[in-house]
């Protein structure tokens, strides 16, 4: 499996990489050096390409950052949920702000550790680690700047995933211009850019699985095309070329081409473009699957691309033209037109790895509130992480084709991608600085070492990056920007949702209060309270019996999860509890579905969820509170309610006959009559197994209600909350509250129940919530 991953990810991970000689020499020569009689500026550039490819996609992602994926997740939102779990870290606790679905919740094959639990302490507590961490914890700043400094480098992918499909596909038709007579590639250049990626983009609903397999030899096929072509130009004009491997060629070309030199790393920073993908796409590989690739084959063969190029440019250096066209002058002639058609090929499978590294980047804000709720659809039934999300894809390829348009320049769109790729780098590196200290409990001195080797590093491409604004290096900044307030907004309304869900969450002695007295009425059926709460009463069920005193004879509070996991079982699917006491006939119910599995229709569901609720009687489960609270003067605390236990209902059955009068034998309790109703109507029965011994009378009375219940009916109970900044806030809270979340909001996907209510029986609780 793992030597299959490693040819998928060729096709998926590194295409962007792979691509990358289309345009690096064209990028560093722009305009920047003036080419002159010697090759000290084109071993120069060679030797900081070695390097660069070196040190920053080999020693530092696949030797060290692969290391920190959190549980098998990659990308530098992944770190940051890393980072929360070894400290507590996180402005908004798992499981609470964010939507059913995320990927932190627990499940019975795989339970993932709660944020700042012990499990993920230092052994012993001490140490540099624990010392970082109560720094983090004590102040509030820091924690902001943390998840600042993760929205940043997640902004920075998307906007990587807008502008290398761009920069990829155009530079590789540029080679149109060597093909066609003068002038007439203008014409063809651009329709067919846009053509290329919209039928990019098109291609992704069909999942990383099958695109990975159809774009691997693709893939394949442009790396060996490279490296032989290199080979051929290394023998045939500059066999010594080798020498620029050298660290000394890189200070020769700074001293000699000075501000010059440093404004052109920004093109040659275009070497390492796609090396964060590496990491953003760890979910849909393996660490091993994606090191094996790259040193095997990757690698070494934009070394030789690279060394082919600087040794074919050695010896033509003079035409100054070469400088311009980049990459298909190095090509030899009677090959080139077979070349460009790979060349294209591979550039729509180089878009590919950020294209799906953004939609990884997406699901895991998703899951930590930090992002609007998105369809995320799951592709693979065996590698977690392969997803796709229409919205995404869709908004990408309209701003991906803007860009093109707009541009219609690969040294635009090449300061541009620099600068993106630099900031995500830069990102990486902070926080693995924090990785290497709290998670993996590393000496501080190893961390401050990797910060300042690779930082170094970095900040001198970055500073050559961000010279270019108004050539194009604005654009990533405006991305940044936009979807930067997006997530800000998203994570600021969340974050006051979730506290007044936590200040006005009912306890359950407060529903123990009501009573007839209160003109509380109970009335025949069952009431189905969908709730995002997986503890607790919602507010938004004593905001519906204050206004109607009034609930069903059965209530059951539904709380729908996704898990981590690609299947749950039929009979773990239910986890069933009750709350209070037993006459109450009040039950929680947590549903859980892995990511792979289908959820069932409307009649389906309602059956197998009646069905684990009886069992869950039958089998004696939760004893709920006293059965009188009153009278030993007792207060039920909301750990009595919280005695959850799996139920599998695959041992009893629910039969739905039409009439009355219906034959068979049942094991159990047999339907109560509709009070004297006449007509055609349901009759619900339980069937136990043959060897299953006969409940007891106190059982066999709260499964007849059930069944009664049954019979009358199940009404769905939907809240919908409205967010609103109260009176007396500034003017900011009341823009982004009132106008930013509203929005976004109303625009955003539903919570994952509301696809499956039958509308005919569903009632919606609107209440206002006032941060």
């Amino acid at each position: 499996m793992t030597l299959s991953l490693a040819y998928q990810s060729l096709g998926v991970v590194y295409g962007d990489l792979s691509t990358s000689p289309l345009y690096v020499y064209k990028a560093a020569f722009a305009d920047d050096i003036q080419h002159s009689e010697t090759n000290e500026e084109i071993l120069g550039v060679l030797s900081f390409v070695f390097w660069t490819l070196t040190l920053v996609p080999l020693l530092k992602y696949v030797c060290v950052v692969l290391r920190a994926d959190d549980n098998g997740e990659g990308g530098t939102f992944a770190l940051y949920s890393l980072l929360c779990r070894h400290a507590r870290a996180a402005l908004l606790p798992p499981g609470r702000g964010a939507e059913p679905g995320d990927d932190d919740q627990v499940s019975d094959s795989k339970r993932y550790l709660e944020y700042g639990g012990n499990a993920t302490a230092a052994p012993g507590g001490g140490g540099p680690a624990a010392s970082v961490r109560r720094v983090l914890e004590r102040h509030r700043v820091l924690q902001r700047v943390l998840l600042v400094l993760a929205l940043v480098g997640t902004c920075m992918v998307i906007g990587d995933g807008v502008l290398t499909p761009a920069i990829s596909v155009f530079s590789a038709v540029s080679g149109l211009e060597l093909s066609m007579e003068k002038g007439h590639h203008k014409y063809v250049e651009l329709p067919l850019a846009c053509f290329i990626l919209v039928c990019l983009f098109a291609l992704q609903h069909y999942g990383t699985h099958r695109v990975g397999f159809l774009f691997a030899p693709i893939v394949i096929a442009w790396l060996l095309c490279i490296s032989s072509i290199g080979v051929y130009n290394i023998f045939k004009w500059e066999p010594h070329v080798y020498r620029a491997l050298s660290p000394y060629y890189m200070y020769k070309f700074l001293k000699k081409t000075q501000r010059g030199g440093w404004m052109s790393l920004g093109g040659i920073l275009l070497c390492v473009t796609g090396s964060e993908a590496m990491f953003a796409d760890l979910g849909h590989f393996n660490q091993l699957s994606i090191q094996i690739a790259f040193t095997c084959m990757v690698y070494p063969s934009l070394i030789l691309a690279y060394m082919g190029q600087a040794a074919y440019l050695s010896k033509h250096h003079i035409l100054e033209g070469d400088y311009r066209i980049g990459f298909y002058v190095s090509v030899p002639e009677m090959i080139r037109w077979p070349v460009l058609a790979i060349a294209i090929l591979a550039a729509v499978v180089g878009s590919q790895a950020v294209i799906t590294g953004t939609f990884s980047m997406i699901k895991q804000c998703t899951s930590l509130g930090c992002f609007p709720r998105v369809k995320i659809v799951h592709t693979s039934a065996k590698v977690h992480g392969q997803i796709y999300i229409p919205e995404i894809n869709w908004i990408l390829m309209i701003l991906c084709l803007a860009v093109t348009i707009g541009f219609r320049d690969t040294k635009h769109l090449g300061n541009a991608s620099g600068l993106a790729v630099i900031t995500v780098m830069l990102v990486t590196t902070c926080l693995m600085s924090l990785v290497i200290v709290l998670c993996w409990h590393k000496s501080i001195f190893l961390a401050i070492a990797f910060i300042v080797f690779f930082g170094t590093i970095e900040a001198l491409y970055f500073s050559a990056s961000l010279i270019k604004f108004k050539e194009g290096a604005w654009v990533p900044i405006v991305l940044a920007f936009f979807f930067m307030m997006v997530m800000c907004i998203w994570h600021y309304g969340t974050i006051k949702k979730y506290e007044f869900d936590l200040q006005n969450k009912v306890s359950i002695n407060w529903l123990l209060s009501l009573s007839p007295n209160l003109g509380i009425v109970r009335v025949r059926g069952i009431g189905l309270i969908h709730t995002e709460l997986d503890s607790g009463i919602p507010a938004i069920f004593s905001h519906f019996v204050t206004n109607l005193p009034a609930f069903h004879q059965v209530l059951i509070f539904m709380c729908i999860k996704n898990v981590p996991i690609p299947h749950v079982s039929p009979d773990e699917r239910f986890l069933v509890g009750r709350i209070g006491p037993k006459e109450y006939r009040i039950y929680r119910c947590i549903v859980r579905y892995g990511y792979h599995d289908v959820q069932m229709d409307d009649q389906e569901f309602e059956k197998d969820l009646v069905c684990s609720v009886a069992e869950f009687i039958r089998s004696g489960g939760g004893g709920g509170g006293a059965s009188n609270p009153k009278a030993n003067g007792a207060a039920l605390d909301e750990k009595d309610e919280e005695r959850m236990s799996v139920v599998a209902s695959g041992s009893m059955r629910m039969l739905e006959e039409d009439g009355v009068g219906a034959a068979g034998s049942t094991v159990g309790p047999s339907s109560a009559g509709a009070g004297g109703e006449t007509g055609v109507r349901k009759r619900v029965r339980f069937v136990l197994p043959a060897s299953t011994p006969r409940p007891n009378a106190g059982v066999e009375e709260e499964l007849r209600e059930l069944t009664d219940a049954r019979e009358a009916g199940m009404a769905f109970i939907l809240g919908h909350c409205y967010v609103k900044a109260k009176s007396g806030s500034s003017f900011f809270r009341r823009f982004v509250i009132n106008f930013g979340y509203d929005f976004l909001r109303r625009n955003s996907r539903g919570p994952s129940y509301a696809v499956t209510v039958p509308h005919a029986s569903t009632l919606e609780v609107g209440m206002i919530y006032y941060v």
